[in-house]
Order: C-alpha cells, then sequence, then structure tokens
C-alpha cells in the first residue's frame, strides 16, 4: 500500500534526523522532533514529562558522552494507525560508551517512538519515547564532546 510506505519513509527520516542531532550534539535542532509535552522513560528518570525536562534530565546526561550512535534502519519496526495519525516506530542502535579511564566499549540499545501528526503526510512528532540499553551494557559513559550549536548562556 502506497500510503502506509509514504508514512514509513517520514518515520524512517525522523529517527535518520534524530540520528544526526545525537552525532552531533545538537539539542537545538532535536527540539522540533519532540513534543513539547512529550512523556519519557529513560536511563535516569522513570518518568519525564516535557521536552525540556527530557533533554537535560535524559539527554544531556548522554549524547555529549558517546561516539558512532547509529540506528540500525534496514530492521525498522512500525505499527500505523488507521487513521495514520499515529504511529510507533521501533529500532536497535549501536553506540560507543567510554569507561571512567577512557576505554571504548559497545553500547548497543533500543528505543520505541510513539508518534504523532494533525495531518497525514505531515512531519511526526514524537510524544513518548523509551529508550534503553541491551542487557549488561554499562548505563554511564564517560566521553567528551562538545555540543553542537553551543547553547545560550
Amino acid at each position: 500500500m502506497a500510503e502506509r510506505d509514504d508514512d514509513v519513509i517520514l518515520i524512517r527520516r525522523w529517527f535518520q534526523r534524530l540520528q544526526v542531532c545525537i552525532q552531533t550534539v545538537d539539542f537545538v535542532g532535536s527540539r522540533p522532533l519532540f513534543a513539547d509535552d512529550m512523556l519519557t522513560f529513560g536511563t535516569f528518570t522513570a518518568f519525564t514529562v516535557g521536552r525540556e525536562a527530557t533533554e537535560h534530565e535524559q539527554w544531556r546526561h548522554v549524547w555529549g558522552h558517546i561516539d558512532r550512535f547509529r540506528w540500525h534502519l534496514d530492521d525498522l519496526r512500525t505499527l500505523i494507525s488507521g487513521d495514520r495519525l499515529t504511529a510507533v516506530g521501533m529500532a536497535v542502535f549501536e553506540s560507543t560508551g567510554y569507561t571512567e579511564d577512557g576505554r571504548a566499549f559497545d553500547r548497543p540499545g533500543r528505543a520505541t517512538v510513539v508518534l504523532g501528526r494533525k495531518a497525514v503526510g505531515e512531519e511526526w512528532v514524537a510524544q513518548h519515547t523509551h529508550v534503553s540499553l541491551f542487557p549488561g551494557t554499562p548505563s554511564r559513559s564517560f566521553g567528551t564532546k562538545r555540543e553542537h550549536p553551543p547553547a545560550a548562556l
């Protein structure tokens, strides 16, 4: 069905855009991908309400401390509602983390993202995310990348 293919293309594009933001530590550029009132599960808090809180309580503890973040989008899974205004995207990712003494380690994980939009054909916006590392993967990484562009003072 061509309509569903178009929806999946836009979901894939959402994940690709987030990947670039994570790789470049671009918090500002990531904001349009997420609803202001998003709700998340994450590594560092049980529930986080709102994009701003998620950025400060989750993303800022991770994005600048990892390298080589990449979704496995050839294996992207999607569920799309009948009205095509809500979808779920599920993807596995890989990244490189760093121990306190600077040794690199594989940092694989997965994410479930609930996406919404007001009209068919519009870009998807995340309403909820649940990102987790695979069992046995250290939850903290100690790498140091700079935010781009830097946050305003």
